[in-house]
């Protein structure tokens, strides 16, 4: 039965809540424009003292800055940041409030609003099967095919659907789904990016999920916990 997410659900740590927002809905309006979007991929991310394990890879690894400050706030929000100064990725913070957590949607399915997506996404419609496969396969391409964006929509609340800067965004959960695989989260630089981090989930065998890629140095540090 699906229903809108509410902070209670978000209340764990990321790592627990991740897998549970494989199969969800990301429903956004923007600017009149509603898209849905099912989530394939996610990976977990603690922040400095969240959880019994410090986590290398976050951007709150070494504590509160401006850039992280959503993370830090109430379950719930959406953390939209820019990655290389490109891309604006979307977490959906977790965790109490004072506790750094955020689940980083990498991939989905859309599954209305299709062509508004396409547009966001400057790809030629009709669509391809390749193509849309692709439309929102990987963080950037997830952001922008839903239409939100760094800082614009950076703690945009999906629990009350409070509008922000032309945007309602809302998480539909469902049923928890059958199959879930899970690995090293990808582009993670060192030790974080490495199966010493199982962090990142996946609906087994979908097609939406985003190519895996070492991160600097985490091929060579997963072939020394081999050896070791």
């Amino acid at each position: 039965m699906t229903r809108t997410a509410d902070r209670t659900d978000l209340m764990g740590l990321p790592l627990d809540v991740a897998p549970r927002l494989l199969g969800a809905q990301l429903v956004t309006v923007v600017d009149g424009v509603e898209t849905r979007l099912r989530i394939t991929e996610v990976e977990a991310y603690h922040g400095k003292g969240t959880g019994p394990v410090p986590d290398p890879g976050s951007h709150a690894r070494m504590g509160y800055t401006a850039r992280n400050a959503t993370m830090w706030g109430e379950p719930g929000h959406l953390y939209v940041y820019l990655s290389h100064g490109i891309h604006s990725c979307i977490n959906v913070v977790c965790g109490p409030e004072g506790e750094a957590g955020g689940v980083l949607l990498r991939a989905g399915e859309v599954v209305a609003g299709e062509e508004a997506a396409a547009e966001r996404r400057r790809v030629p419609t009709p669509l391809s099967r390749t193509a849309r496969r692709d439309l929102a396969r990987g963080p950037g391409r997830l952001a922008q095919a839903v239409g939100l964006r760094h800082a614009l929509h950076d703690g945009i609340d999906i629990v009350s659907g409070a509008e922000m800067n032309g945007a309602v965004a809302r998480v539909l959960l469902d049923e928890p789904v059958a199959e879930v695989s899970v690995g090293p989260r990808v582009g993670i630089a060192g030790t974080a990016g490495t199966m010493a981090f199982p962090w990142r989930f996946w609906i087994t065998g979908e097609a939406t999920v985003s190519p895996f890629r070492w991160g600097r140095g985490a091929a060579e540090a997963a072939a020394a916990l081999d050896a070791g």
